[in-house]
């Protein structure tokens, strides 16, 4: 399942990539403004996000789609070591599926230099900016995953603001490193892509950005309140997790 979403994931990023970013895309043509196509494209993933976060297999997953979130939930107690292991293999294996199947259909469209299969690099401004813009809304994307989540009158919406902050991180701080936040996600770009240049960021920073988030949360509220490594809980399946049946109930 987690293979599959990321894939989709994936899927949708070059798809739009191609459409705002190839120039000969008649969506490129029309708007010429690089944040109003950063905009577009970060409304596009913020509802290809909440897509997947709220589809059966996203509620049946947890849809964490990020090793990252994954491992947080580890170093968290919510998701054992076996399960870990295997979602974060089949998100790295979804991730590079996905641009792979979109590359069979638009080859030529998604490995243009403007496009090159979406992959994430710093801006101009350097790696260490790219590097602290990245901890940063690792720690502001799991940060609020832990509050909404673990709160029953707003854990039905975490996959919804989650969905946002995506489009908003895409379009504001994707000048500044690509907006990867997930090291499967710039895997599944660099693999086919060639392209390495400063991938440790996007392997260190998200993973310290939501370590540091979870430990704040561990600090301030305690170990026995974060409830499941869910994204959202309100679905009517047993919970492969916690157990629950539904959503929480206090």
């Amino acid at each position: 399942m987690e293979a599959s979403l990321l894939g989709a994931f994936m899927v949708s990023a070059c798809a739009f990539g191609v459409l705002y970013g190839y120039p000969q895309s008649p969506v490129r043509q029309a708007v010429s403004s690089d944040f109003l196509r950063g905009l577009l494209g970060g409304l596009s993933m913020g509802l290809t996000a909440i897509a997947i976060f709220y589809s059966s297999w996203g509620k049946q997953s947890g849809a964490h789609i990020n090793p990252a979130v994954t491992l947080t939930f580890f170093r968290l107690g919510k998701i054992k070591f076996w399960d870990a292991l295997f979602y974060i293999a089949s998100q790295f294996v979804g991730a590079v599926l996905g641009v792979l199947l979109v590359s069979q259909f638009l080859r030529r469209e998604v490995s243009h230099p403007a496009v090159r299969y979406v992959v994430t690099t710093p801006g101009p401004r350097g790696p260490w900016v790219a590097f602290a813009a990245e901890l940063l809304i690792a720690i502001g994307m799991m940060s609020a995953v832990l509050y909404f989540s673990n709160h029953r009158r707003l854990s039905r919406y975490t996959g919804a603001f989650a969905s946002l902050l995506v489009a908003t991180y895409i379009t504001l701080e994707a000048p500044l490193s690509g907006m990867s936040m997930n090291p499967a996600r710039s895997f599944g770009s660099a693999f086919p892509s060639g392209v390495w240049d400063d991938f440790w960021i996007y392997i260190t920073a998200p993973l310290l950005g939501m370590f540091i988030a979870a430990e704040f949360y561990l600090w301030r509220k305690g170990r026995q309140a974060v409830k499941c490594c869910k994204l959202h809980h309100d679905n009517p399946k047993r919970c492969i997790f916690c157990g629950a049946n539904g959503g929480f109930t206090s």
